[in-house]
């Protein structure tokens, strides 16, 4: 990988796939030449902090709107969890519809239902709209390891019924197998609105569309500060500014030193993700016979899917903090072996971290700061439709529509217990509880 010192001096045309972590996704992006780092003064609508999905799907939807935009990424586009994650469009918020209406009310619960659908909409829609080339394919299956996981998902079923929602395909013991080659597992759950992709892609592809739009994109420009003047914000980087009416920031679990108002709201968590080596299209088969992605319902979950080039690509494991275990492929392996005893021994060609942001209730958060910047942020592991849903509601509101956006950002938001010092061991602690109920089965 390049150091950021030679990326600075960079000639045009570099390839971005070469700032990016070592991972599966980079070694397989749409080539992309890295953007222009911001060099003296740019004056726009709207500035958009961070290329990330958030950033990306706000600047895309403002763009489309006719508003003027300049997005600002510190690396590359899609560098963090949006170029990393597991690929999995996942429907609805880490947080269930029950768990909202407890912890904020029969009201918040009825209206977070309208929507946890429309990020894996936006993202069908955008595809098409921009024929962004990323291996989407259909439908994504929760599986179970015991009867009490079975019975959440049968709620879950219901529940989703009850707002109108008929996606979900319960499945049982024999019906599992149709799906995942794999004795692990007592039943499960299809949705047939969720699906997966390449991450890094569609991330590529999307900005492709901001800038078809005339939207301005610069990379290698970490944002330093973000000043209020009487007309709107000087947003500044080391060798350049951006004028704006108004700044969206849109960091998530890699944004540091520009809001610490909200980034103490957060608390960055890593997971890790191996792919395996190619294993060819019959052994694919055997092993996701419809080539859905699945991820289990425990407490800290396994991922998996099928590449477009038949790599079984394997995800889990929480370290909270976001720091990166000394190993991942050792860590991972028993887990990929617990589900699929034949791939003991496979070859796991490459390996990599990253981080996404945790909110202590797993809602999402958005709002302004001091009524200047938006922000939008802690996805808590459901960010690929989350953060695309969240970036059009911030363009929603900077257009001047801000009822769904007004109604989140009146939740409350509830600090992780302890604070910035204890959030850390508090999180293993009740990550341990819960794991020892996900192995018993209580």
């Amino acid at each position: 990988m390049l150091t950021q010192a030679v990326l600075m001096e960079a000639q045009p045309g570099l390839d971005a796939r070469s700032v990016h972590v070592d991972s599966y996704y980079a070694a397989t992006a749409n080539r992309s030449t890295l953007r222009p780092q911001l060099y003296g003064e740019v004056t726009v609508d709207v500035c958009v902090v961070g290329g990330g999905y958030t950033g990306l799907s706000a600047a895309l939807a403002l763009a489309e709107r006719g508003y003027s935009v300049a997005l600002l990424e510190a690396k590359s586009i899609g560098w963090g969890a949006s170029g990393r994650n597991g690929g999995q469009i996942v429907n609805g918020l880490n947080a269930s519809i029950n768990k909202v209406t407890r912890q904020f009310g029969k009201d918040a619960g009825e209206f977070v239902a309208q929507f946890v659908q429309e990020g894996s909409s936006i993202i069908r829609q955008r595809i098409e709209r921009y024929n962004i080339d990323c291996d989407y394919r259909k439908g994504n299956i929760f599986t179970a390891y015991n009867q009490r996981q079975m019975k959440e998902l049968e709620a879950k079923q219901n529940q989703w019924r009850g707002f109108g929602m008929d996606d979900h395909e319960l499945l049982d013991d024999a019906g599992i197998r149709e799906h995942v080659g794999s004795d692990a597992y007592c039943g499960g759950m299809i949705d047939h609105s969720g699906g997966h992709l390449h991450p890094l892609n569609l991330a590529l592809g999307e900005v492709d569309a901001i800038e078809s739009l005339g939207g301005q994109v610069f990379e290698l420009s970490e944002v330093l500060s973000t000043e209020k003047t009487s007309d709107g914000y000087v947003v500044k980087t080391k060798d350049g500014q951006v004028k704006a009416r108004d700044v969206a920031l849109c960091g998530n679990a890699y944004m540091t030193g520009v809001a610490p108002e909200i980034e103490n709201r957060i608390m960055p968590v890593s997971t890790q993700v191996v792919a395996t080596e190619v294993l060819g299209e019959e052994r694919a088969r055997k092993l996701l016979p419809t080539d859905m992605c699945v991820e289990d319902v425990c407490y800290i979950l396994d991922y998996f899917r099928m590449t477009a080039d038949h790599r079984l690509l394997f995800g889990g494991g929480t370290v909270y903090g976001g720091t990166d275990p000394d190993d991942v492929r050792a860590k991972l392996r028993p887990n990929i072996a617990k589900v699929y005893p034949e791939l003991s021994d496979v070859k796991l060609e490459y390996a990599w971290s990253g981080n996404f942001a945790l909110s202590y209730s797993r809602v999402p958060q958005i709002g302004r700061i001091d009524q200047g910047p938006y922000f939008a942020h802690g996805y808590s592991g459901h960010g690929v439709t989350g953060s695309h849903l969240f970036g059009v509601i911030l363009a929603e509101a900077i257009h001047g529509d801000r009822s769904r956006f007004d109604t989140f950002a009146a939740f409350p938001y509830f600090s992780f217990p302890g604070g910035r010092a204890l959030r850390v061991p508090y999180s293993v602690l009740g990550s341990w509880w819960f794991g020892v109920r996900d192995q018993l089965g209580i």
